[in-house]
């Protein structure tokens, strides 16, 4: 297995850094949408935030890695087992799925499994990229390429949290749940509403102007490249403290108070850009709070609140004809204008 690039030598992009830190310690925020740049360090945040997270406890032998302590999650397999008898358990590394563009619905969903169905006449299940992403992340690079009929499957089942396949006489449902991770250039197209306001963050990431950055980018990039079990052991303290923060944060998340003013200055500001439903205002708490549980604050205050606004909302505002101000712009001085009331 291929050596990741440590999470902590990475140089800048620290938008992009922060929400993916804050969906690791609460997947309900949504996933990350990541736009910008080729080669500005999109895929290997996400590879390296992985590697860095501890293994996670599964059913042995299940197909979907389910969480032994968490029945609303299970599989009818370990349904039925934990019925039975206490199932055995292991540790296992945090998946990270790639879907690439031309997969096939079949591939992603899963089907029919042809070889036990022509050797020994068996209809059979074969699990697809969502049953492998369950529990992990699973990243889709060039989002905005992907196919319709992909990105309606991809909707339904993060909202559901569940992948259900009928097809050749096969019904089948298994738990899929997974923080989604969409990158692109928004100059290659534009991704459709739907999928769009599915992400509960969205970043913008730069190529670095400064000379030092790039200069500093390009240097940790040899040198792991040269030689990575060397680089990730010079990094190997700075990632532990980075898995604490972590681990720490998921551990105290749900006693992290949102106080009503807190919810207020959240509703203000989403009324004052004008966002549609309420995904905004949800996905603005869920995030401060997973910035609060990781700065180790038992409340989320109004620090937590503008960090997050910005990643939080910047994909959900409406398109005005009389005002071509950047998205990220418009969030900053609604910003000014709530907090400063």
């Amino acid at each position: 297995m291929a050596t990741a690039f440590p999470f902590s030598a990475i140089v800048g992009q620290d938008e992009m850094k922060l929400a993916i830190l804050a969906s690791a310690v609460d997947p309900r925020i949504g996933g990350v949408l990541v736009f910008g740049d080729r080669g500005t360090g999109k895929s290997t945040a996400v590879r390296a935030l992985a590697a860095l997270l501890p293994p996670m406890r599964a059913v042995v032998g299940c197909r979907y890695a389910c969480d032994p302590a968490d029945a609303s999650a299970h599989c009818d397999d370990c349904a039925t087992l934990k019925a039975k008898a206490k199932p055995k358990t292991h540790l296992v590394p945090v998946p990270v799925v790639d879907l690439p563009l031309g997969a096939t619905e079949d591939r992603v969903v899963g089907a029919l499994d042809l070889e036990r169905a022509l050797t020994q006449g068996v209809k059979a299940f074969e699990p697809g990229l969502l049953a492998r992403a369950h529990r992990g992340f699973l990243y889709i690079d060039e989002v905005n390429l992907l196919d319709d009929h992909l990105v309606d499957l991809l909707i339904d089942v993060a909202a559901s949290g569940e992948n259900v396949v009928e097809r050749e006489g096969l019904s089948v449902r298994h738990p899929a749940r997974f923080v989604l991770v969409g990158s692109g250039n928004p100059e290659e197209g534009e991704l459709r509403p739907q999928l769009l306001d599915r992400f509960g963050l969205a970043v913008e990431v730069r190529t670095p102007t400064e000379l030092a950055q790039r200069v500093l980018v390009v240097r940790r990039r040899d040198a792991f490249e040269r030689d990575p079990a060397a680089f990730t052991a010079e990094w190997h303290d700075e990632d532990e403290r980075v898995r604490k923060r972590i681990v720490g944060a998921r551990k105290h998340l749900n006693e992290v108070r949102v106080d009503d003013a807190v919810l207020e200055r959240a509703a203000k500001l989403c009324m004052a850009l004008g966002t549609d439903g309420l995904r905004g205002e949800l996905t603005l708490m869920r995030a401060a709070r997973a910035l609060a549980a990781l700065d180790g604050d038992r409340a989320v205050a109004d620090v937590h609140l503008k960090r997050a606004a910005k990643p939080a909302l910047r994909h959900r505002l409406r398109r005005d004809p009389l005002d071509d101000t950047d998205a990220g712009a418009r969030v900053d001085r609604a910003i000014r204008e709530v907090f400063a009331a």
